[in-house]
């Protein structure tokens, strides 16, 4: 029993002293994520811990079991409503913005890597996608009071685009190992296989287990058990799914998604639950990541690492973000922040997994370049989420501060449902050609749903949405002077 006594305590020892390191250093801006990793780190062969971990293959199997819970709890905690403003653009990100991300990135590495450009490529996609883990952890604890369709589009996406980026990786570790039996159509086929089927068994098998829960002899004190039930079935979909050949990334989350709106009275009760077993799955990932580097050998890639993660932040991803949402009507700060909070985290680890499995050249290197690269975006950019919302203005103020709220969407408050004409010519401003509302005429001239903290200018004034109910708008802030370059 010794071997297992120790194990555990080591295990839960490293665990303890992480999560009181995380309270910590969250105080400081740093992510707990960050904290994790660093343990990992000096747990392993060349920290005071001195333990030797190379099982790649068991950090993928626990990686992607992690991954699972994540998603799952991220998919429970996403309302459905947040659909109607962030499913576009998100879709827009999760596909063509992963496909962008990677492919300016992948050119960057051939450089700085003097890779050839299948090798550069791949480096591209391992790192192309956000991450949920490190998004949805941010989000919950920064504490920010950002828009809806922000809020929506940055979390469906998270959780939507690991599908494209799988798809990328092991499309070209394919074309890498095996490029006599590669294909355009063996290529679309397996990205049709894994959306199309992913995404339908997600939807099948949430729709079951929420007509089961209805019909479960279930009380409000059972919180822990549908927890239990929750995650059983969400790691049950996620393999079955993976197996036959879908993305389990993707059913899992669209499974945790329909479970959270067709059965929300036992789901709430178990929230508090799964987010001890969200932080748990975290909490033993980014350890077990830590854990597979040898920072003796992160010096040798660290230059071009760090070129890469450079281009990757402050190029890459931020055209990509701009090229997907310019043309849904986004403003720039807006787009600037979706472009920031590119948070890198357990994925593409994981994903650098795939290549040292299959033998391709260099993937050691690879796998130290996707550390260092997740390493950089969750220092600099997970540490600075709170100033880059105030940076690019898209931090909305509390519902208490009300001289911040006067600031943001001015002295008066109209009535939505009055004339628009009227409010103008009362107001002595050009009086628009509609004959609509107050709240009509915004929702056109928008041309999306709106969302509290839009807003058109006009003549000089400013209309802005104070408050929603759903889909509708209940309050209208007018500033009669305001000069607004933020998507001029």
């Amino acid at each position: 029993m010794d071997p297992l006594n120790l194990a555990l305590l080591a295990i839960g020892s490293l665990v303890f002293a992480s999560v009181l390191a995380g309270l910590y250093s969250a105080r400081a801006g740093l992510s707990f994520l960050v904290v994790f990793l660093v343990m990992g780190m000096l747990a392993g062969e060349d920290g005071p811990g001195g333990i030797a971990f190379d099982d790649f293959q068991l950090a993928m199997w626990v990686g992607s079991a992690a991954l699972a819970v994540i998603l799952l709890d991220g998919g429970l905690r996403t309302p459905l409503t947040t659909f109607r403003t962030g499913l576009k653009p998100a879709a827009w990100l999760a596909t063509a913005g992963v496909v962008l991300t990677a492919g300016i990135t992948g050119g960057a590495a051939m450089w700085l890597l003097e890779l050839d450009w299948k090798l550069g490529l791949l480096v591209g996609a391992i790192v192309g996608s956000t991450d949920a883990a490190a998004v949805f952890a941010l989000m919950k604890s920064s504490g920010l009071r950002i828009n809806e369709r922000l809020a929506a589009t940055l979390e469906i996406e998270s959780g939507m685009n690991d599908p494209m980026a799988i798809f990328l990786v092991l499309a070209l570790v394919s074309a890498i190992t095996e490029p006599a039996a590669a294909s355009l159509g063996g290529f679309a086929r397996l990205f049709a296989e894994q959306a199309l089927i992913g995404g339908i068994g997600g939807l099948v098998a949430g729709f079951a287990l929420a007509a089961l829960l209805h019909r479960l002899p279930l009380s409000d004190n059972q919180g822990g058990l549908v927890a239990l039930l929750l995650m059983a079935c969400g790691l049950a979909v996620f393999g079955g799914i993976g197996w036959v050949g879908g993305s389990g990334f993707l059913a899992v989350y669209l499974f945790g998604l329909v479970v959270a709106h067709r059965a929300s009275g036992a789901v709430a009760t178990a929230m508090s639950a799964m987010d001890g077993f969200a932080w748990l799955a975290q909490a033993g990932l980014f350890l077990l990541l830590g854990l597979l580097v040898t920072p003796s050998l992160l010096p040798q890639v660290a230059l071009p690492a760090l070129g890469v993660a450079a281009v990757l932040m402050f190029v890459a991803r931020p055209l990509a973000v701009w090229l997907c949402l310019k043309p849904l009507g986004f403003g720039r700060g807006e787009i600037g922040f979706v472009s920031w909070v590119g948070l890198r985290g357990a994925v593409p680890i994981v994903l650098a997994v795939f290549p040292l499995m299959a033998g391709v050249p260099q993937a050691r290197a690879m796998f130290d370049v996707a550390f260092m690269v997740v390493l950089a975006s969750l220092l600099l950019q997970g540490a600075t989420l709170v100033p880059a919302a105030r940076w690019f203005g898209v931090n909305l103020p509390d519902e208490a501060d009300e001289q911040a709220r006067r600031v943001v969407f001015g002295d008066f408050a109209l009535d939505p449902s009055a004339a628009v004409a009227d409010v103008c010519a009362f107001y002595g401003l050009q009086v628009p050609d509609s004959a609509s509302s107050v709240a009509g005429w915004i929702e056109a001239e928008l041309a999306r749903p709106p969302v509290v903290g839009d807003g058109i200018d006009w003549g000089g004034a400013h209309f802005g949405v104070r408050a929603m109910d759903g889909a509708r708008i209940t309050s209208v802030g007018l500033i009669l002077a305001r000069v607004d370059d933020a998507d001029a």
